[in-house]
């Protein structure tokens, strides 16, 4: 939709139109061959992992930027995160703007979750295979196609654009999969490189492989490892079972507290965001989440609001005796991985407090609970009263051919709120290269070519766009 109080963005005239359409497809095999060799270099930014794969596929980036021949700069950063510790290579470019022309900064990170298990997936995670019209790797879709989608839709601007007079910006991150650590510290250093009127942060989903979605609403993140401990050692559970609590015991027992008996979240003090969600089929959930049969959903209201307005909580990980190792022992202290997501609205801080107060408050048999590796990451709400809004909507009517849904994701892009912060005056755009079967972070992640044409067209006809637009 368009706002109500100015007219819908004007179309782009046709023979415009049908040379970036042109353009990019012709293109298309080079976009799709030039990101299967960033998809080969394994850049995992997680600790545990070799940093050098993070710093080549940096390099490489880089290199793809300088190729396009239109960044004033292209530079390679790193900046330490409030632990002081260097974070991970980022890649940063800047073009100039032809005076009183709009300046556009395209955000993706090439930094990739791990892979897990190789025999989890259909193919090897690091090399590529198409299958169908869908190509599988591990950050094929999430989210090295969101940088080569900047660098095709830029190509395709300047293969029929005799001047491009628009700015551009690139900040391609390393290491957004592990928490954007050092992301404040160059948004500090790179002020005046990254300054933007619009900022296109190509990292979100799509309706369907034939609807495109403009992402205006995000969860945002409580994320922290939780110990419980209940004896200062190890001891015989036939010899002390079922008078001395073992850690174990605790802990499921303290984490079905979390949930009610519908699955809902019964946090006292997480609250949800009250807005108006599109219905879908309770099919589609389950095709789409691969929920088995006879497993119910979770929680309740209309599914897309559990998912966008709604907080979950989500044990992502559990260090305690593996099946093979166990023995005949009440375990003296079990630690969990929590992974809260928070309602647009409120502040992560304020969820995390309800969090602790909850777990502290309902530790059972008097256990002993210790937090740490504390990551919060706020919710946004993208202000959708600007001009770029139109200009984003009509570009995607026009690559796609369909209406464009406005929608929330029940993930987080955290660092969005850092950058609104940093640049006020600056209009956000969410965007992205998936679809609802690219399954991002997990065994046979992939993308679907069709989806990946659209995206780059739609971004250069966005660039196209908002180059006939004047800024102050």
């Amino acid at each position: 939709m368009t706002h109500p109080d100015r007219p819908a963005a004007p179309p782009l005239p046709a023979g415009t139109l049908e040379s970036l359409r042109e353009s990019v497809r012709a293109g298309l095999p080079r976009a799709i061959a030039e990101l299967s060799d960033l998809v080969r270099i394994p850049s995992v930014s997680w600790d545990g992992f070799d940093p050098a794969h993070v710093q080549a596929s940096a390099d490489r980036v880089a290199a793809l930027l300088r190729e396009l021949d239109v960044f004033d700069e292209v530079i390679v950063d790193r900046a330490p995160g409030a632990d002081g510790v260097l974070g991970q290579p980022a890649v940063l470019a800047r073009r100039a703007p032809s005076p009183g022309r709009p300046t556009v900064l395209l955000y993706a990170h090439h930094d990739v979750q791990p892979p897990g298990a190789d025999s989890e997936w259909s193919s090897p995670p690091f090399e590529p295979t198409l299958r169908g019209d869908r190509l599988y790797a591990r950050g094929v879709a999430d989210d090295k196609a969101g940088v080569m989608a900047h660098v095709a839709a830029v190509r395709a601007l300047l293969e029929t654009t005799a001047e491009p007079e628009i700015g551009i910006v690139a900040f391609i991150e390393g290491e957004e999969e592990f928490g954007s650590r050092s992301f404040g510290a160059l948004l500090e250093r790179h002020r005046d490189l990254l300054a933007a009127d619009v900022i296109v942060v190509a990292d979100s989903d799509n309706w369907t492989v034939d609807t495109p979605s403009l992402t205006v609403g995000l969860r945002g993140n409580a994320t922290f490892s939780l110990t419980v401990s209940t004896l200062g050692h190890a001891s015989h559970s036939g010899m002390y079972g079922g008078a001395v609590p073992d850690a174990m015991l605790a802990t499921i027992a303290l984490l079905a507290t979390l949930h009610d008996a519908d699955g809902a979240v019964a946090v006292e003090g997480l609250r949800s965001h009250e807005q108006e969600v599109p219905s879908i089929p309770e099919q589609r959930l389950r095709d789409e989440a691969a929920l088995l049969d006879g497993v119910t959903p979770i929680g309740r209201g209309a599914l897309l609001h559990r998912l966008w307005a709604q907080p979950s909580i989500t044990v992502t990980g559990i260090d305690a005796p593996s099946v093979q190792n166990a023995s005949n022992t009440l375990a003296p202290s079990i630690t969990v991985k929590i992974s809260a997501r928070i309602a647009p609205g409120q502040p992560a801080a304020e969820a995390f407090a309800a969090l602790e107060r909850h777990l502290r408050a309902h530790a059972p048999f008097g256990a002993h609970l210790t937090f740490g590796a504390i990551d919060l990451g706020e919710p946004f709400l993208v202000d959708t009263s600007g001009w770029a809004v139109d200009e984003a909507l009509a570009a995607m009517r026009e690559a796609w051919g369909n209406e464009p849904e406005q929608v929330g994701v029940g993930g987080s892009i955290p660092f969005i709120a850092q950058l609104a912060e940093t640049f006020p005056a600056a209009q956000v755009l969410v965007t992205g290269v998936e679809d609802p079967h690219t399954r991002a972070h997990s065994p046979d992640e992939s993308l679907h070519l069709g989806v990946f044409q659209r995206a780059i067209l739609t971004e250069a006809a966005l660039l196209t766009r908002i180059q006939a637009n004047r800024v102050e």
